[in-house]
């Protein structure tokens, strides 16, 4: 009877954890189909066909890009030793560190017209104005897409050199026995076999190129992204912005389903098949200089050159930059990344331990619901929080002012809390997916040891599993603490009035044209995402199985 309470209670819990994470999905739904402005109309006859074709265009150009460098770097560093190949294994990560909109206000400040480079060539050979010469326009398309790529090439790269790591020895014996030389092998048989991990890193960067707003807005990219935007706070129709929104996510969510779809075919791999200690032939003097220099242009582009920039203008400007404006926009940073991540951790570890306690078809599908939300835009989530939280404030103010005359204002909607609601339904997955790996690596023994003892569910989960799992839980919290630490547009459409976060501030700073100042929120923003990035690099270098690191 005790067990039954017991799952009782988790089921309840998903369920509510659940219904909570559908609101803004709902909320959404109900505005799109909400027609008393009529402004669909005039969205498909004006800007719509623009939004699709540039949002179409940016992720096909991302894909691309990502997909070539992601692949080729992690095929390297794997198969082959080359100077510098050990640090590359790692050091190809750290992009992942670097807030895309960073980026891109790094390279407009360093190629724009007024930028050093354009001036350098101007004083060098007696250039008077633009039209004495031709020079890549940098907030374009193209510059977007360039921006995004050297920041989200490492999804690819991630996943690709994980499957790469995780082949049996014996495909790539058979390839060179049939007298297939490395770029052969390279073709026939080593990428057919990680297609499946590449497709998910490309659906990834999909799905990260279409949430991007920081980037876009600065270049002036039109996309659904900045569309929903412009609808929301230009045009005053929540809405055509709901609609936009919609039609993000029906894009979005049918990359998630070809994700999934892809990813059942990581599971066939031979587990018959020998997994030897990886070889790393030694390249030729002139392939290894190629290497290096394949290996080393992506992280120079897309984390080293961006970070030195920081750290210069970050100490040249310390005194205009360490103001109370950014000291308060540091703290209400961590306050909120570090809550949500806490919240988010303790919600995973009840949605994989409720998953663990009693499988069923119907409890795995409010999880699948719960754990939906990093497909989501961040434009979109907030947009669906903020209708039903402003809708909340307008019933509790006029309740509370018609029976006790107090104005209350804004209660959620204009709070740090509506806030803090849209990272957890955005963030949730990423928590749940580590502690739910780390749960599954705990042998069921352990539960039945317990209730031998006469341990319930709940003083076993406290007893057993959380001290097992503590690391994984301690994972899950800092990957959840890093993006809320990054992200922008939620943040942008839901902070309350005077409100910053390091996000925000660098982005109202650097859209100022004043990057400098904002150089250090920009330079804490990247720190923080060094050590999750560390970590996913040992956690790879160990997966080989069979073998405990190289």
């Amino acid at each position: 009877m005790k067990a039954r309470q017991t799952n009782f209670w988790f089921l309840s819990l998903v369920i509510a954890i659940a219904s909570l994470i559908l609101l803004p999905l709902i909320s959404i739904a109900y505005l799109a189909f909400d027609n008393t402005d009529a402004i669909w109309a005039h969205l498909f006859a004006t800007v719509l066909f623009p939004y699709l074709t540039n949002t179409a265009l940016l992720v096909v150009i991302v894909g691309i890009g990502a997909g070539i460098i992601g692949t080729s770097t992690a095929w390297l560093v794997t198969n082959f030793s080359f100077p510098g190949h050990r640090v590359f294994e790692w050091a190809l990560l750290l992009p992942m560190a670097m807030p895309a909109y960073v980026v891109a206000y790094v390279y407009t400040d360093l190629l724009d017209y007024s930028g050093p480079i354009q001036t350098g060539l101007r004083e060098m050979f007696g250039w008077q104005t633009k039209r004495d010469y031709w020079f890549p326009e940098i907030r374009s398309l193209p510059g977007a897409a360039c921006m995004l790529i050297l920041v989200l090439y490492p999804y690819v790269y991630l996943l690709t050199r994980s499957s790469f790591v995780k082949q049996a020895r014996c495909y790539l014996d058979a390839s060179r026995l049939l007298g297939r030389g490395p770029v052969s092998s390279f073709f026939s048989t080593a990428l057919p076999l990680v297609r499946p991990a590449l497709v998910v890193g490309l659906a990834l960067v999909s799905m990260e190129t279409i949430a991007d707003y920081g980037t876009i807005s600065y270049f002036g990219v039109q996309t659904l992204s900045a569309g929903v935007f412009d609808v929301w706070l230009n045009k005053q129709s929540s809405a055509g912005a709901a609609q936009l929104a919609l039609l993000m996510l029906t894009v979005v969510l049918t990359l998630l389903f070809l994700e999934r779809y892809f990813r059942r075919e990581l599971t066939t791999a031979d587990r018959r098949a020998r997994f030897d200690e990886l070889v790393h032939p030694r390249l030729r003097p002139l392939q290894g200089m190629i290497a290096s220099f394949v290996c080393f242009l992506p992280l120079l582009l897309g984390f080293l050159l961006p970070a030195i920039i920081l750290l210069n203008f970050s100490l040249s400007y310390w005194e205009q930059a360490w103001t109370s404006k950014f000291v308060s926009s540091l703290f209400t940073s961590l306050k909120l990344s570090t809550s949500v991540a806490i919240v988010a951790a303790i919600c995973a570890l009840i949605l994989a331990y409720a998953n663990r306690l009693r499988p069923s078809a119907l409890l795995k599908a409010f999880i699948r619901v719960s754990t939906m939300g990093y497909a989501l835009p961040g434009a979109v989530v907030a947009l669906g929080v903020l209708v039903p939280f402003a809708a909340f404030d307008r019933w509790f103010d006029g309740l509370i002012e018609h029976s006790y005359g107090i104005d209350v204002g804004l209660f959620l909607s204009g709070s740090l809390f509506a806030i803090a609601f849209a990272y957890l339904v955005r963030f949730l997955p990423i928590a749940f997916g580590t502690v739910e790996s780390s749960l599954e690596r705990v042998t069921e023994n352990l539960d039945a040891v317990s209730r031998t003892l006469g341990n319930g569910p709940f003083v076993t989960l406290w007893r057993v599993h959380i001290p097992v799992i503590k690391v994984g839980l301690l994972t899950s919290i800092l990957l959840v603490f890093v993006d809320c630490m990054k992200e922008l547009p939620a943040t942008l459409l839901l902070r309350p009035f005077n409100v910053d976060t390091l996000a925000t501030y660098v982005y109202q700073y650097a859209s100022d044209e004043l990057l400098e100042e904002s150089a250090l929120a920009a330079l804490f923003i990247v720190i923080a995402g060094l050590l999750p990035v560390l970590f996913l690099a040992r956690a790879i270098r160990t997966a080989r199985p069979g073998q405990g690191g190289q």
